[in-house]
């Protein structure tokens, strides 16, 4: 668009002076993203170009040490063009062999706070989407900006200033905090996160939007779209106020955040990030009130607890993340609509782990090896997830199993948990023990693993 300058002339605005002379960096010893660090906080300023999906940016990254005698920061590689770098002010060598490499200017010993500023312009490999009006992120968040994307337990603070044309409408995490005048017929909204958010969960979206708001208690309910008007929107997401009530109390810790948007779009998407969700169009029901259907805004709603608000400390421990709101898809399915669709969604999830059971594949949820497709993935980490909580209301009944899952949520709340976080919860509101059934489910050791 015209208001948003191209590429090559955003990155000569944005460049450094004196960086030029930056050479890149030797072969590195190998190290695996985010080793050796933890960041505290993110600090974005960017400029998307929305028709050829592109962007200019800098970038903060404030960052503690975590080991000693750490000489290199290491970061998800992707196909964003580098215009400068400096650790605390200092410019720093710049390597990128699959991961996106800093040389430090000398070593750093544990406790020690960095700053890492960064510059940078190009088109995102992946992780963009929309059209020639709209774009939104969809998951691959450390392929548009420089992060971390498996390093799900390392909770940052997020702040965004989205430079826009005037008079389009943002999105992103947390609440907009300024709107004011930018160079060149621009606007600037300013986002931040009320709380600290594991990266793969920041995103933003940039648009023209009907706007339609609902309350669900003391939160603002806020629905957007390009392709549906206010009247179609309060239609559409008619029942999210009601959800939000059930998975408050079924968490027993109220919706993160006091407000939470949904952003509907053409497509089939169903994305979730902290504080907003994408919905596409296909993905939603095509008629009022369809259990057969109603799945889309509860699980992507459900994430704002489970995922978001409670993450899984590594990819390992997944399935708390989807196993756990793909039940709980189901468990609204059984408050609104009765048991018989809580069970069709249960096999939903029995038919796509026979599958891949039929295939010769079957994991405990824990298996950290290699996935042979992403469907596969998706029947044990989702289904297989889904179909374990059900197996352990059934153990355990209804009364100890809400208890324990409030337990578990209100424990971890804001944090980052394991499956034995799980477990102890569910074993002090059973009073029972239940090392056996987590074995044979969960870590495989009655499996071999």
């Amino acid at each position: 668009m015209n208001e948003i300058a191209v590429i090559g002339k955003a990155a000569l605005a944005l460049s450094w002076a004196g960086i030029a002379s930056i050479q890149p960096a030797p072969a590195l010893a190998q190290s695996q993203p985010g080793d050796g660090f933890e960041v505290t906080r993110y600090a974005l300023a960017l400029t998307p170009d929305i028709p050829n999906k592109t962007l200019a940016g800098r970038e903060t990254i404030t960052l503690r040490i975590t080991a000693e005698d750490v000489r290199l920061l290491s970061f998800s590689g992707n196909a964003l063009i580098i215009d400068s770098a400096a650790v605390d002010g200092i410019p720093v060598a710049i390597n990128q062999h699959g991961s996106l490499d800093f040389t430090l200017p000398h070593p750093r010993s544990r406790g020690r706070t960095v700053k890492l500023e960064l510059a940078y312009h190009g088109r995102p490999a992946r992780g963009f989407a929309g059209s020639q009006d709209l774009l939104y992120t969809s998951y691959f968040a450390c392929d548009w900006m420089i992060c971390a994307q498996e390093r799900f337990g390392d909770k940052a603070d997020f702040s965004l200033d989205l430079r826009v044309p005037a008079g389009m409408d943002t999105l992103s995490l947390g609440r907009m905090t300024a709107k004011r005048a930018g160079p060149e017929g621009s606007e600037i909204h300013g986002w931040k996160a009320r709380r600290p958010y594991s990266p793969y969960l920041y995103g933003f979206a940039v648009g023209r939007f009907a706007r339609a708001s609902a309350k669900a208690g003391s939160a603002d309910l806020t629905y957007l779209s390009d392709a549906a008007d206010s009247a179609d929107l309060k239609r559409r997401f008619a029942a999210t106020p009601d959800m939000v009530a059930f998975l408050s109390d079924k968490a027993g810790v109220p919706l993160p955040n006091d407000g939470y948007s949904q952003l509907l779009v053409d497509g089939d998407e169903a994305q979730e990030a902290a504080t907003y969700s994408v919905l596409g169009i296909e993905a939603l029901p095509t008629k009022d009130g369809d259990p057969a259907e109603d799945w889309a805004i509860v699980h992507e709603l459900a994430h704002q607890w489970w995922g978001n608000l409670i993450t899984c400390a590594t990819l390992k421990d997944f399935w708390l993340n989807e196993g756990i709101t793909t039940f709980m898809t189901a468990a609204w399915k059984e408050h609104r609509y009765g048991r018989a669709a809580y069970e069709a969604e249960l096999d939903i999830a029995r038919e796509r782990l026979a599958k891949a059971r039929a295939k010769g594949f079957d994991k405990p949820l824990t298996w950290s090896g290699q996935y042979p497709s992403l469907g596969t993935r998706r029947a044990v980490q989702y289904s297989k997830g889904a179909l374990f909580m059900e197996q352990l209301r059934t153990t355990i009944g209804d009364r100890a199993f809400w208890s324990g899952l409030r337990r578990y949520s209100r424990a971890h709340a804001g944090g980052t948990v394991t499956s034995i976080d799980l477990e102890r919860a569910m074993e002090t509101a059973s009073g029972r023990d239940l090392s056996a059934l987590f074995a044979e489910w969960v870590f495989g050791t009655s499996q071999g693993g």
